[in-house]
């Protein structure tokens, strides 16, 4: 016989933690600002500008007897820092010109899974100039175009900068996590829903849904099911067939096919939302911008689920805090597209990186599309969180960070949901 059920969508006996939330998305946020023909090299010089003031007051622990010269001021044979921004040349790194050419020969285009290549060399610059890295201190492998850091070296008689030594920013500060936590409280990770896709199950999905809302197993289940105080939904939560988005005008038959995922997504919504708070990021997939920082899906997606204040819809990336402790996200195109440009062991190392660098999306918007901001960079990271989390990856995979003024905090990788069946508890 099944429990009657509150108001909330939850079991009667069931009784939800709560804990105390704050959205911190306001940095991701655009406006109403308008392209207005600005440029790109804004951002880096805003970028360039912050880190550089950053790494200017590591160095004097780092290496106080050096000077810090700028790239035109570099001296042959004598051992300097040198600040500025990483440029990766890339041999296989695709060109608009390249795509061009190639759409009129007969040999067919090959898009590799990743563009390195043994010839890729490093080069540094600022506002002066720039200079090309040499010596095997920095591995071209590990580095991607964007990101700002200090090098100790000294000029060569080829012009080249042989380096010794780097320094990155290292991960940021961290507010201490409160150590009253009495309660055990958990969030939900849920990725790559793809709703609408030949590789949804519905099913799969509903018994989900009814697992985290308390409607499945025995008490014991419930009573951790109770600990949940909110879902987190991290991109591709839809599918749309490419071949209907055309710019053509739709059939009766197609439009059906257009909006049928979003409705159905919409109803499962509803379960969630009637009985705890979800938040929902949009994806690569979803119908909402394709630039970071991606904007939220608009509420008009989900008429169902937006009549309940429990409901919303976040940017991408997503930040927030629940009782203290502070969460930062994506839905996973950041470390997607530095796994193309780059090399690590997993793509945990690739998150680790970010942080070290303290920029969210280091290679936005050179390969990663971003908006073109004139003023700030809102990917540069100030503030550690406790909880790092990426969506839409092949596996699960998780591991606890340590930094040297006692950081602690975990990284996530979400797999994808309709192929895995997997979401992910954060404690």
């Amino acid at each position: 016989m099944e429990d009657a059920e509150m108001g909330d969508g939850s079991p009667k006996h069931f009784d939800r933690k709560q804990a105390v939330y704050q959205n911190l998305d306001e940095r991701y946020v655009i406006h109403g600002e308008r392209y207005r023909g600005q440029q790109y090299s804004q951002i880096y010089f805003t970028r360039l500008h912050h880190m550089r003031n950053l790494l200017n007051s590591l160095v004097p622990k780092w290496k106080p007897h050096l000077p810090v010269h700028t790239i035109l001021g570099l001296e042959e044979g004598k051992e300097c820092i040198i600040i500025g921004t990483m440029y990766k040349h890339m041999k296989l790194k695709s060109s608009i010109l390249d795509e061009y050419s190639k759409e009129r020969s007969t040999v067919p285009l090959v898009k590799p899974h990743n563009f390195m290549h043994p010839d890729d060399h490093l080069i540094l610059e600022d506002e002066s100039g720039r200079v090309k890295l040499a010596g095997t201190f920095l591995a071209p492998s590990v580095y991607v175009t964007g990101i700002v850091v200090a090098l100790h070296g000294k000029e060569t008689s080829d012009g080249d900068f042989f380096v010794q030594d780097v320094l990155e920013a290292g991960l940021p500060p961290q507010i201490e996590q409160p150590l009253d936590l009495r309660e055990d409280k958990h969030v939900v990770f849920i990725s790559g829903l793809s709703v609408g896709s030949s590789m949804f199950n519905p099913l799969q999905f509903q018994l989900l849904v009814d697992h985290i809302t308390g409607h499945l197993g025995d008490e014991n289940e419930q009573s951790i099911a109770s600990q949940i105080v909110r879902v987190v939904i991290a991109g591709n939560s839809v599918q749309i067939s490419q071949g209907i988005l055309s710019g053509q005008t739709l059939a009766p038959k197609d439009q059906s096919r257009l909006t049928e995922p979003i409705k159905e997504f919409d109803i499962s919504l509803i379960q969630l939302a009637a009985a705890m708070p979800v938040d929902i990021m949009p994806g690569p997939s979803d119908p909402a911008n394709f630039s970071l920082p991606q904007q939220p899906l608009h509420r008009c997606l989900f008429p169902g689920a937006s009549v309940y204040n429990t409901f919303l819809s976040c940017t991408n990336p997503h930040q927030f805090e629940l009782d203290d402790v502070l969460f930062l996200g994506t839905s996973g195109q950041n470390i997607d597209d530095l796994s193309k440009y780059s090399d690590a062991k997993d793509k945990l190392e690739f998150m680790e990186r970010t942080l070290k660098w303290r920029h969210l999306a280091p290679t936005a918007p050179n390969t990663l599309g971003c908006y073109p901001y004139t003023d700030k960079d809102p990917f540069l990271i100030e503030s550690c969180p406790h909880v790092y989390f990426v969506g839409n990856q092949d596996k699960y995979e998780t591991r606890l960070l340590q930094g040297p003024e006692k950081q602690l905090l975990r990284l996530i990788c979400i797999p994808r949901f309709c192929e895995t069946g997997v979401a992910v508890v954060a404690y």
